[in-house]
């Protein structure tokens, strides 16, 4: 019936359309058009024009994808986004009663990836009816196992080996309304927003700027940014969101502490256990003065046990300002980058990470694309801007 349908609406509608100038018309160009019905023969009009490039309005109108319909283009993309593409296809033939192979659906997130970043990329700013009380902000990085091409002539982080991950920048932006009964924050439901790319953190920077823009940075009452010590991400955070109340992630603060008291007191001893404790919980008053002063007065006369000491040091006085944690709980802010954290294995090694997975850059940026699109509720939007983009 949709077959039947569709080809006498060609031949009454769309057949008519006039070659353009220079154009060649090929009238009835069969083609079949796979759907969530099946696969259907469609007749149309192809026009070829003096320069080699071709059109086939019925395609156009009708949205096809690839061949595909709009309803099975759009099934593709979000099966892509959450499975290998073979896991994908069995998936579509078990729920769908579709069968598409697990090439048609990596070609399909190639084709529809880039669409969604370009619609999102284009998508107006929020305008927030009501004040935000705080709107949080984190970013952070994780590698993303690549093929050898991707990696070549790339040393890795650790050793003298060639690298075999390259690093995806991550951010995510989500709100908070109300504390619990003790004070303590708690996240709005479903608020939580990604971005994703492998792009240097300059255009990371301004990509989850304008993420944050699009969720109600505006009009924002707090802005924190939270983060670790990495030093792309305070610049970022410098760069884009100077008015932010900026956060150290306090289990990061936690691990130094714990290095710094066994590099003055000895790895794994029981002094070490013990001074760690004790200034993690002057860190949580606001200590980290008394922190330093304390660690400054224990450090050792030998050289070699001197190095590592002030390296940690350095750590904590580079970052001092972001470790107020007394005074940011005080205030009802989060003080750790979970969220992000988490997102690093929900949105991208859950994905990007599983056995015998190697990506090239464009491929796994086409995942991601869709991927923090459907992980941020928004795939449906997306999906209807890039249409209404292409058209």
């Amino acid at each position: 019936m949709l077959e039947s349908l569709l080809n006498k609406v060609e031949r009454e509608g769309f057949g008519q359309e006039k070659a353009r100038s220079g154009e060649r018309r090929y009238r009835g160009r069969p083609k079949v058009i796979e759907t969530l019905f099946g696969p259907i023969w469609l007749r149309r009009d192809y026009f070829v024009g003096a320069d080699g490039k071709s059109r086939v309005p019925m395609d156009e109108k009708l949205g096809l994808i690839d061949g595909y319909s709009p309803a099975l283009a759009k099934l593709m993309g979000r099966v892509a986004a959450q499975q290998s593409f073979e896991a994908a296809a069995d998936d579509l033939k078990v729920y769908a009663g579709v069968e598409v192979g697990a090439r048609a659906i990596a070609r399909m997130a190639q084709i529809v990836g880039p669409q969604m970043a370009k619609a999102r990329a284009a998508a107006s700013v929020k305008q927030s009816v009501s004040e935000i009380p705080v709107l949080y902000v984190e970013a952070d990085g994780t590698g993303a196992p690549m093929r050898k091409s991707e990696v070549a002539g790339r040393k890795a982080k650790e050793g003298d080996g060639e690298a075999k991950t390259r690093e995806v920048k991550l951010g995510c932006v989500f709100t908070q309304t109300v504390t619990d009964e003790k004070g303590n924050p708690l996240r709005d439901p479903d608020s939580t927003s990604y971005v994703a790319t492998f792009e240097s953190s300059g255009a990371f920077g301004t990509l989850l700027r304008r993420e944050s823009f699009q969720r109600g940075f505006a009009a924002a009452r707090e802005v924190v940014f939270i983060g670790d010590g990495a030093s792309w991400v305070w610049e970022l955070a410098r760069v884009n969101f100077p008015q932010a109340v900026c956060i150290l992630d306090f289990f990061h603060a936690v691990e130094h502490l714990g290095t710094l008291a066994e590099a003055i007191y000895g790895v794994g001893t029981p002094q070490a256990c013990k001074q760690a404790k004790l200034w993690r919980d002057l860190l949580k008053e606001d200590g980290i003065d008394e922190v330093i002063a304390q660690a400054r007065s224990a450090l050792p006369e030998h050289p070699p046990t001197r190095k590592p000491i002030e390296k940690e040091l350095a750590y904590f006085e580079k970052n001092r300002a972001r470790m107020l944690y007394g005074t940011f709980r005080a205030r009802g802010f989060f003080i750790g980058s979970g969220v992000v954290e988490a997102g690093c294995k929900t949105v991208i090694g859950k994905r990007l990470k599983n056995s015998g997975m190697f990506w090239s850059v464009p491929g796994a940026q086409n995942i991601l694309e869709l991927r923090t699109a459907l992980l941020s509720n928004r795939f449906d939007t997306d999906w209807d801007a890039r249409l209404k983009l292409a058209a």
